[in-house]
């Protein structure tokens, strides 16, 4: 059976509760979104991160009280660099969501959402360690599974193979 088409119109997923409650809440804030697979992906704008996930957690139409995983991608040499993957589950409403964010390579920084759900914490502790990614007002923002002395963040894509010598 082929694979419908991916539906990256906002108009076309307006009726989605998540992606119209983030428009609803700030327009600009939602930069675009992709329906693919029976899975949505919502890319919001980097400052307006910790509020989305403090709306789509407490929201009744939205209700997304478990962050299941976040992820990095380093797209090297495109640019912007790196991707910001969350994951996110609604129990009562048996509903899963991604929201994406966008981030330079000269300032791969956002705000922390260790805030909204706790569990970010070592996920987001993670990603700084490997990626480099800069978490703004985290509790503990250190490494966790390089040795504190390490250089270097060896998954970018263009940290050598073999380490720095």
């Amino acid at each position: 059976m082929p694979l419908s088409p991916a539906i990256t119109d906002l108009a076309q997923l307006k009726d989605r509760p998540a992606l119209a409650r983030l428009t609803a809440w700030k327009s600009s804030a939602v930069q675009g979104a992709k329906f693919d697979r029976n899975e949505l992906s919502v890319y919001l704008d980097r400052i307006f991160i910790r509020e989305a996930c403090e709306l789509l957690r407490t929201d009744a139409a939205t209700s997304f009280n478990f962050l299941s995983d976040i992820t990095c991608v380093d797209l090297h040499p495109s640019e912007p660099r790196f991707e910001m993957c969350y994951h996110l589950l609604s129990h009562t409403r048996k509903e899963r969501l991604r929201v994406k964010v966008k981030l330079a390579g000269n300032d791969p920084s956002l705000e922390s959402i260790t805030s909204v759900w706790p569990a970010a914490n070592f996920f987001e502790r993670e990603i700084f360690d490997l990626f480099g990614i800069r978490f703004l007002n985290h509790p503990n923002l250190r490494r966790i599974l390089m040795p504190d002395d390490w250089e270097g963040h060896p998954l970018r894509k263009d940290y050598p193979v073999e380490g720095y010598r």
